[in-house]
């Protein structure tokens, strides 16, 4: 069974940064793309970055290029969010996500494994 664990979240004013972690189990974390997405209240889950089964490939959403980092460590099973000059409109609950694919895809339907979510509040 697939598990998924975020951690890192946490209250930053803006122009900060912060570093998540998703700690990825339950199958070969190498073989499988993973994506993070975040969702702020009363709004829809949107896409924020994504990362290929080896790294040699990113996808990210405008608002965060130049400002997020996806990156991951195949040895410790986990995939990392770098954060930095972070502004109150990215204050949302941040998820780790995979399927089946190995390809760094934005769609949300590719992604079959949910974290629990991690809260990332900016403020002004």
């Amino acid at each position: 069974q697939v598990q998924l664990v975020e951690s890192g979240g946490g209250l930053v004013q803006a122009g900060g940064s912060l570093r998540l972690s998703c700690a990825a189990s339950g199958r070969t974390f190498s073989s499988y793309a993973m994506g993070w997405f975040r969702q702020a209240p009363g709004k829809e889950r949107e896409f924020v970055a994504a990362i290929s089964w080896t790294g040699g490939s990113t996808n990210y959403r405008d608002s965060v290029k130049g400002r997020f980092t996806i990156s991951r460590d195949n040895a410790k099973n986990t995939v990392y969010l770098q954060m930095n000059s972070l502004k109150p409109e990215d204050t949302a609950v941040y998820y780790c996500a995979t399927g089946s694919g190995i390809i760094a895809t934005t769609a949300r339907s590719r992604y079959d494994y949910w974290g629990q979510g991690t809260q990332v509040t900016v403020s002004s």
